[in-house]
């Protein structure tokens, strides 16, 4: 296909659920429960509200939210360390648009810049290295997070800024990875999950090896899924075929864009900046071994917590806030104790309501929110 309609067309999607359906009576575990298949990523969530897939599905298939949105799962002490950086008077602090809102356990980002922090949206890390160059007399930070998606970018800016010599320039990073966040949800106790969408962007960088570990160790079947309606809809064919022909394969739906090998370009630029963390903290999740990225040493000159000696306190969610339990896929957005009244995009409790990849972002914008609460209530009966 060559446009992006041919991705939309209603007739295509209708052949497609037609052969989902039709594939119900070679799953025998449906006499007892739904499968319930999860997608990792926001982006995914976001199309399948977009574009009402869910209520396309048979009601034999549940999707579960995945924790695929990194904004989401940042701990509110890694964001009081940001506004301690941004409200040096030294410093200006750059930032993607999303991460403006997610409260810390005093103030947002948004916030400290209402009280006069010198904080800018930026669109890349090269944003802000330009920053460094126009303004030698002031110390520029970019608050670097996202999953494998984003590292080539970072990495290549530092790799530039250590080539141009710049010296007021470094990183807050925050960068995570994808592996090891599915292995914590497949090593939950109350997991349930059949089948994975894998993030197309992700492996776009990484490839289909990473993924390996689930199919061959976990038994579970995973498709690598693009973003537009129907790479859902085929990603989640796939997924409930190999379950009916009780095959576990990791499977890529998303070739017109992911080789299997992934980029090696991105990943040699990866490899040469950032090494793993022994552990790095989730919202909703805890600390999850090897799961984060931090500068090297040879790059520690570009290294805002070395540099800056942050404090890197742990401080908990308000309890009212169940982001980890959503981030698990153990509830529904709306069945959040305060989503939809307390929890309001406009005023978020919780960093899912304020990524425009949250599911309960998702759940809130294209969702019939009266109905929604309308199914919490009945449920607490």
């Amino acid at each position: 296909m060559k446009y992006v309609d041919e991705f939309r067309d209603p007739e295509k999607a209708k052949a497609l659920i037609a052969e989902i359906n039709a594939l119900k009576t070679q799953i025998p575990q449906l006499a007892s429960r739904p499968l319930q298949l999860m997608e990792f990523c926001g982006g995914h969530t976001h199309t399948i509200f977009r574009y009402g897939i869910e209520p396309m599905l048979p009601d034999w298939i549940e999707l579960i939210h995945g924790p695929g949105c990194p904004v989401c799962v940042l701990p509110m002490g890694r964001v009081d360390d940001c506004v301690a950086l941004a409200e040096r008077p030294d410093v200006i602090f750059t930032t993607f648009g999303d991460a403006m809102r997610v409260p810390g356990s005093k103030k947002s980002l948004l916030q400290a810049k209402a009280d006069g922090a010198d904080i800018r949206m930026v669109y890349s890390p090269l944003d802000a290295l330009a920053l460094a160059h126009k303004n030698p007399d002031r110390q520029i930070i970019f608050f670097a997070l996202g999953f494998e998606t984003t590292m080539p970018s970072t990495a290549l800016t530092v790799l530039q800024a250590a080539a141009q010599g710049v010296q007021n320039f470094s990183l807050f990073c925050n960068h995570i990875t994808t592996v090891p966040t599915i292995k914590a949800i497949l090593d939950s106790p109350d997991m349930q999950i059949d089948g994975f969408l894998a993030p197309g962007h992700v492996s776009m960088v990484v490839g289909e090896q990473p993924f390996h570990f689930i199919t061959e160790h976990y038994a579970k079947p995973l498709v690598i899924a693009g973003f537009e309606p129907l790479d859902i809809l085929q990603s989640i064919w796939m997924l409930v075929k190999q379950i009916a022909s009780r095959r576990c394969l990791v499977e890529n739906q998303y070739a017109r864009i992911v080789p299997p090998a992934g980029n090696m370009p991105a990943l040699n630029a990866i490899e040469k900046v950032f090494t793993i963390r022994e552990f790095f903290e989730w919202r909703g999740l805890g600390s999850i071994d090897h799961s984060g990225v931090k500068m090297r040493e040879n790059y520690a000159d570009y290294d805002a917590e070395i540099k800056f000696n942050l404090p890197n306190l742990k401080i908990a969610d308000p309890k009212s806030c169940q982001c980890g339990e959503v981030l698990k896929g153990v509830i529904r957005p709306w069945e959040c104790k305060v989503f939809g009244t307390q929890c309001q995009p406009e005023t978020p409790m919780g960093a899912l309501m304020v990524s425009t990849e949250g599911a309960c972002a998702a759940y809130y914008n294209f969702g019939d929110l009266d109905e929604l609460l309308q199914k919490r209530e009945t449920l607490s009966v």
